[in-house]
């Protein structure tokens, strides 16, 4: 068996130079200053708003350790880094929140040209979209009203509560996801549908099921994203398979723990119904080993990405894999961590052979600061994240004094 350490930092930060590395450490250091990140995340989005000169900041700071450029073409040179390390790059078109139909539009066409850039690069497998990125908030809300419990994973979208003219929308978003999937099909390229709020969830699974049934057969194109924060999580990806196998597609399934737990909790609290999110830690933890070893366990009709930061459970992917006889590099298996966010488990899984990518959001400056301001939450609030960051990129940096 393939033993595989997380504390190997020469492989970790190879790809760092010595200022890069005293940059992520100064950075990762303010990070773990929650007054600090709290001040921070609220007066940055408005210096952005106040036309502010603060762009070059962010840039030579946050932005540069999280994201990869602000266009497409400047993340190139971050892809072509990683893959002298055998590690390759999922592209995220990163802007959030433009609602409207030129808008919806742009952002589908936008998600094409990135399927059609990535296909001409050798490590770039993969690409992340939102369904919120060509689809009305408030139609998958009243969609997703509607809905029953087993909507999402048995396909199923009830249009009877819609308007005609909210049903023609639809059929517009339903168009414009085929559009996508057709595409990176014909490129080869796969497509992480990005989860979303609990409360437009339903419609998003169910879409991303129907696109599933049509492009994952001959190879994998569609991953539905599956947050094991959320405590239905583990049966819906069970009834997910069942799904898959009744009708022969091959479920694509990116597994991470979740991005929403407090806004769904004062959802939850606020409107008076249970949250559904887990009661614990240790719960979220218990539900995402367990629907990995579902993943592969039935790995011939699975293709999982293991999308975790978390370092037991990747080891504890690798261990399933070889206790069933499976190779590391199983075309059924991938991993993946954010760009800039624990580096010991990216490039020491790939150091053993592991498929792994990570996770590259490109965008100009003032469309991507949502995404950098969950980073610096996260980092501030995660407990043990930041510490285990700084102890890592510390003892590298004493590392190199030494040599």
């Amino acid at each position: 068996m393939t033993e595989i350490s997380f504390d190997n930092t020469a492989n970790a930060f190879a790809y760092k130079s010595d200022k890069a590395l005293k940059k992520a450490n100064f950075l990762f250091a303010s990070m773990g200053y929650q007054t600090l990140v709290k001040w921070g995340t609220w007066i940055t989005p408005w210096a952005i708003r106040s036309g502010l000169p603060v762009k070059g900041l962010i840039r030579d700071t946050i932005f540069e350790q999280f994201v990869g450029g602000e266009t497409l073409e400047e993340t190139a040179s971050v892809a072509k880094t990683l893959a002298q390390y055998q590690v390759g790059v999922i592209l995220d078109y990163g802007v959030e929140g433009k609602e409207g139909e030129d808008n919806f539009e742009h952002a589908t066409e936008e998600f094409i040209r990135v399927i059609r850039y990535a296909a001409s690069q050798p490590n770039i497998p993969l690409i992340s979209i939102k369904v919120t990125g060509f689809a009305r908030f408030a139609l998958l809300e009243k969609l997703d009203t509607a809905a029953g419990p087993d909507d999402g994973y048995k396909a199923r979208i009830d249009l009877n509560g819609l308007s005609t003219t909210e049903r023609e929308e639809w059929n517009r978003v339903k168009e414009r996801m085929d559009r996508l999937c057709k595409a990176a099909d014909e490129h080869k390229i796969g497509v992480l549908v990005d989860a979303e709020e609990s409360w437009i969830q339903t419609p998003v699974d169910a879409l991303t099921m129907q696109m599933m049934d049509r492009y994952n057969r001959e190879r994998v194109v569609v991953y539905n994203t599956i947050q094991l924060y959320r405590h239905d999580r583990l049966a819906f990806l069970k009834g997910s398979y069942e799904t898959a196998h009744e009708k022969g597609f091959v479920l694509g399934a990116k597994l991470v723990r979740g991005a929403y737990m407090e806004k769904e909790r004062k959802r939850a609290e606020a409107l008076l119904y249970p949250s559904p999110i887990q009661p614990n830690k240790e719960a979220t933890d218990r539900d995402y080993n367990l629907a990995l070893e579902f993943c592969v366990t039935h790995m011939e009709d699975i293709a999982l990405i293991v999308a975790s930061h978390n370092e037991y459970s990747n080891l504890f992917a690798t261990r399933l894999l070889q206790e069933k006889g499976l190779s590391l590099h199983h075309p059924h298996i991938h991993f993946s961590q954010l760009y800039g966010m624990s580096d010991n488990i990216s490039f020491n899984l790939a150091a053993a052979g592991c498929p792994v990518s990570k996770y590259l959001p490109f965008g100009p400056i003032g469309d991507v600061i949502p995404y950098l301001m969950r980073r610096a939450q996260e980092n501030s609030s995660v407990s043990g994240q930041t510490g285990r960051e700084l102890g890592l990129i510390k003892r590298e940096l004493e590392r190199r004094k030494a040599g």
